[in-house]
């Protein structure tokens, strides 16, 4: 998510109800009439009524103003009126992304319902709006209370104008050169917030494996880091402010000074005194207020309403893939096949036993399968076969509707990108090995899909996407999370994980399923934990009869594999049954079956629970 995003966000909600803008500019009009009037009126009492001897006079020019300021004063009530017809149905159009995206994600397969939507509901949402309608009246009586006061000083004399609206854009300038740097340093401040937020959530959610492990210090550090982290942040922050000072003076109290120390010269060129005291009253009753609303409130409500912005639409939206917009997540269209495989057979060697006999499937397009079963019965072999890497002894496989034996190696992956187990990354730059396989992938889908695939802390770590990339430096699970995200950048609409996520803990790797299973095309994950079977919409088992289709569901009743897997006994238990069996329910497929108590499993369990570094 970037500046660009944001703003084309926020265009698109003005655009929509252009009729209410419409409207809050005409009312607006008529707020701003003290603006235009209040020197010239002050200037004109002063030199026709009160230095003229005309006390009458100069009493009735000030009426004039004040019938002036009683139509501005009318004219804000309508003009607030008018900001609700505005914000309101933006705030509107949030609320329903929310609750779109907690709904997607707690009823796609393997989801669950979770607080943080409500919490971005709540508290998020109307950030948004309270900062979105702070931002509108603050640019809005900027552009027409400044605009008006320059028109007055351009009334009252050309010169006067000229030298006040050198410092004011001098101003201007200045803060909008620091608005990037100021949204950065929010967004980081933001994200190191969430961050401490995390990790004292899951010290306190694992303090019994953390105990247990001994690891009390290691999880006490840990979450120390991240208070410095967001203090420094903080800190940081606080230090920006010194812009906004710095362009406030310049806009805001340098024109006061610069028609002070000029006031002699005006004079002897003609310039009339009441003259003088108007340009100071459109200086210091219009210009500077607005000024000062426009730096604090873009400095301050702008930016949390951009951030905050940022964190709905990345968390709530499905990404953009490879540079195009985002759009939600596809239900498998029957009518359209993505894999199609017909009477497969393979084995190792003339006389081998038949890893597949006579095997067929048909993947619909957006399917999300998961491929289980024991050690060696196929899995990684059916994964090689459906991406062309090895030609079947029998048997055709067809990719969205084309044979992958006739289409040319270099081409393919132009219909399937396959992640296998040891992933590969080159010295070179992060960016360079992200964008292997989507040489035009922007930085803002590359930063979208590490954060997605929960990457974005790595890619801190290593020095942004410009830094260079060591392989021998990381870990194989650090690599395989650069692998997922080059996986998950590439224009191939079929992606196949062959226990591509192993590395990872298993908080990871649920992020990382999660988010392939969001990105638009079909996904195919072989599985080594059988949680991954659980998150998906299919599962294919290696049944000792064979290869069984089902939801996970269905092969719990049909299939007495899938169900060992699972970590039942027998057809007739669960994992309610037996407490140590359903809490072992997520270890790798294929493991015997024996729940272990020793220190180190503790320790991984701990890894994972209690937020601490698990590498490889």
């Amino acid at each position: 998510m970037s500046g660009p995003e944001i703003g084309r966000t926020t265009w698109r909600a003005l655009r929509a109800r252009r009729r209410d803008v419409g409207r809050l500019a005409a009312w607006s009009v008529v707020e701003s009439l003290p603006a235009l009037l209040a020197g010239l009126l002050v200037a004109r009492a002063v030199d026709q009524g009160f230095l003229a001897g005309r006390f009458a006079t100069g009493l009735a020019w000030l009426g004039g103003l004040a019938v002036a300021i009683l139509l501005g004063a009318v004219a804000t009530g309508r003009v607030y009126r008018s900001l609700g017809a505005v914000v309101e149905p933006f705030r509107d159009e949030l609320a329903r992304l929310v609750v779109h995206g907690a709904l997607h994600d707690a009823t796609r397969a393997g989801g669950h319902p979770d607080s943080a939507p409500v919490a971005r509901l709540t508290h998020h949402v109307e950030i948004v709006r309270d900062t979105f309608g702070g931002l509108v009246m603050v640019v809005r009586g900027f552009l027409f209370t400044a605009g008006a006061a320059l028109l007055g000083l351009l009334a009252l004399d050309a010169t006067v104008a000229a030298l006040v609206a050198a410092p004011l854009l001098a101003g201007l300038v200045v803060f909008a050169a620091a608005l990037p740097a100021m949204l950065a340093h929010q967004r980081t401040q933001v994200r190191a917030g969430e961050a401490l937020g995390r990790s004292a959530a899951t010290a306190l959610t694992g303090h019994r494996d953390v105990l247990a492990c001994g690891a009390e210090e290691r999880a006490v550090a840990e979450v120390d880091r991240r208070v410095d982290d967001h203090a420094d942040a903080e800190r940081t922050l606080a230090r920006m402010s010194a812009l906004r000072s710095l362009s406030l003076g310049l806009g805001g109290w340098l024109p006061v000074v610069v028609l002070l120390l000029a006031a002699p010269w005006l004079v002897r060129r003609g310039l009339s005194t009441g003259a003088v005291l108007g340009a100071l009253v459109y200086v210091t009753t219009s210009l500077q207020p607005a000024l000062h609303a426009l730096v604090q409130g873009l400095g301050g409500g702008g930016l949390r309403y951009a951030v905050t912005l940022e964190r709905i639409l990345v968390t709530c939206r499905p990404p953009p893939h490879s540079g195009s917009a985002a759009i939600p997540t596809p239900e498998p269209d029957a009518d359209r096949t993505a894999v199609r495989v017909a009477d497969l057979t393979f084995r190792y060697g003339p006389r081998a036993r038949p890893i597949l006999d006579n095997f067929s499937m048909a993947l619909p397009e957006g399917e999300h399968l998961a491929v289980v079963g024991p050690s060696g019965t196929g899995k990684s072999t059916l994964a090689a076969l459906v991406a062309g890497l090895v030609e079947p002894e029998r048997g055709t496989v067809h990719l969205a509707g084309r044979p992958v034996a006739a289409v040319a190696p270099a081409d393919r992956a132009t219909l399937r990108v396959l992640v296998p187990q040891e992933a590969y990354v080159f010295s070179g730059s992060l960016a360079d090995n992200l964008r292997y396989l989507c040489p035009d992938a922007d930085d803002a889908a590359v930063e979208t899909a590490l954060a997605r695939l929960g990457a974005d802390v790595l890619a801190r770590r290593l020095g942004g996407l410009a830094a260079t990339v060591d392989p021998a430096t990381l870990s194989a699970g650090e690599r395989q999370l650069i692998a997922a995200v080059r996986a998950y950048l590439a224009p191939a609409p079929l992606v196949i994980l062959d226990e591509a996520t192993c590395h990872l803990d298993p908080t990871l790797e649920a992020t990382v399923e999660s988010a392939f299973a969001r990105r638009p095309g079909t996904l195919v994950v072989i599985a080594h934990r059988i949680s991954s079977a659980v998150r998906a919409r299919r599962v294919l088992v290696f049944d000792e009869d064979g290869p069984l289709a089902g939801s996970h569901h269905e092969l719990l009743a049909r299939s007495p594999v899938y169900r060992d897997l699972v970590g039942h006994w027998d057809a007739t238990a669960s994992p309610a049954a037996d407490p140590d069996r359903a809490a072992d329910g997520d270890r790798p497929v294929g493991a015997d079956r024996v729940v272990t108590t020793d220190r180190a499993a503790v320790a991984e369990r701990a890894a994972a629970a209690g937020g601490l570094p698990h590498r490889g």
